[in-house]
């Protein structure tokens, strides 16, 4: 079986790899041509635990190629995967731009049926925008040419994707005939040979699922974060709230974890989108603007518990470091970022930054220059600072030598964005310490 996916950011390139490991013949296209290059020489443009070597292994096998024309390859394939960017615009809603430039190549230069599914994140409606872009150019060439489109969302995490990809809780396929889903039912075979759920529904229904679980999971972050936020002020403990709600099992354990808020290329993006397409049909949805006011406070946080721990003085000359800049652990992925506002505030409050980050560094150098000094390790970030903030939750971060950063600072303030301290540790230690929700 041929398929192709366009685009190589972090879904192309992980759903092209792992389709490859199944034994599929698959070609990555995108049209910048120095990324193309690079994979070509193996190198990998982001960094997802276990990808690089599963790259390597299926381009050594021959499985796994590519190329930065479509046009050229695109008769060769069964199905065309458009797993292009999908930015958000001014207002919110999703920019299908990238989208409608790829279904427009398809039409073309199609000469046979293909099946074309819609990876991206899209808003409710992108596949009827594909098909008639495609038909479109279809009837300028004066061809009638068959083809099917469909949706195939991915629910990728990032850190984790390479597992989530060969071991999914679940596979969502919308799709509008019989033809496109025995197409997809022998692509996903694999997967069902290892009982793992491929669910084909409508594909209105399958663009909205993907919206609806990152905006549900987004919804249990800053629900508990407002709980967090509560809990501080009544003399609760949230660690104890989280059990003990988390152990009902229509609740669940998962996503209840305080923080100082949720970042990277999908919930913010996704929660904003899903509001824009019900303001554009008439609705307002009130629960998740709500989700996104209490994610935009809570990026502040750290720096409020910042300027109440020094009673309200100036800011101004203290050294902070950070510790963490990715939105996540496992990613460089600074979309979004707690840490990218957390700078901005700290700078404008004249404060001195020395960050340490065991992958991102490059990222956030890329992202804002030298405004930051970028140290060598953990404990080289918390010289002479007056204060350290904890924003990601990297594991080698979890059991530091509180004895030698004490040494190290110059005023004995911790402030966990994560809640990963314990909190006995670092008092016994002499440090004034503060955290998310107790």
């Amino acid at each position: 079986m041929n398929i192709a996916i366009v685009g190589t950011g972090y879904v192309g390139l992980v759903s092209g790899t792992c389709f490859a490991d199944t034994g599929v013949n698959v070609t990555c296209v995108d049209v910048d041509a120095a990324k193309i290059e690079r994979l070509q020489q193996g190198e990998i443009p982001i960094y997802e635990p276990g990808l690089d070597e599963l790259v390597k292994k299926n381009v050594n096998a021959g499985r796994l190629k590519f190329t930065t024309d479509l046009a050229a390859i695109l008769n060769e394939q069964d199905i065309v995967f458009s797993a292009v960017g999908t930015p958000p615009d001014e207002d919110g809603s999703a920019d299908l731009k990238y989208v409608l430039q790829v279904a427009r190549t398809i039409g073309q230069n199609l000469e046979k049926y293909i099946v074309v599914v819609t990876k991206s994140t899209v808003p409710v409606g992108t596949a009827k925008k594909v098909h008639d872009a495609i038909s479109e150019e279809l009837k300028k060439r004066g061809v009638d040419v068959p083809f099917d489109v469909a949706s195939n969302p991915e629910f990728l995490k990032e850190g984790n994707a390479v597992k989530d990809f060969m071991s999914p809780d679940r596979v969502v396929v919308g799709v509008e005939s019989e033809k496109a889903k025995k197409a997809l039912s022998r692509l996903y075979k694999p997967f069902m040979m290892n009982n793992f759920r491929v669910i084909f529904m409508d594909i209105p229904s399958a663009e909205m699922t993907k919206y609806a679980a990152n905006s549900m999971l987004a919804t249990r972050i800053s629900f508990m974060n407002d709980i967090a936020n509560l809990c501080e002020r009544v003399g609760a403990d949230v660690n104890m709230v989280r059990a003990g709600i988390g152990s009902d099992t229509r609740i669940g354990r998962k996503f209840l974890y305080a923080g100082c808020g949720y970042g990277g290329s999908c919930f913010p993006k996704d929660v904003k989108a899903l509001i824009k397409t019900a303001d554009q049909n008439g609705y307002s949805m009130e629960v998740l603007k709500a989700v996104e006011r209490v994610n935009e406070r809570q990026k502040s946080i750290l720096f409020d518990k910042l300027q109440k721990a020094f009673d309200g003085e100036s800011l101004k000359g203290k050294t902070v470091a950070m510790w963490g800049l990715s939105f996540k652990p496992e990613t460089d992925d600074m979309r979004e970022s707690t840490a990218l506002v957390m700078i901005d505030k700290l700078l404008d409050a004249g404060c001195n930054i020395r960050v340490y980050d065991p992958i991102a560094m490059n990222e956030c150098k890329r992202r804002i220059g030298d405004k930051v000094t970028y140290c060598r390790d953990m404990y080289d970030a918390v010289l002479d600072a007056d204060a350290l903030l904890l924003l990601t939750e990297w594991k080698e971060f979890r059991l530091p030598t509180w004895g030698v950063i004490r040494k190290a600072m110059r005023n004995p303030l911790v402030i966990d964005g994560r809640n990963i301290f314990d909190i006995e540790e670092v008092e016994e230690n002499g440090f004034e310490y503060h955290c998310i929700g107790k």
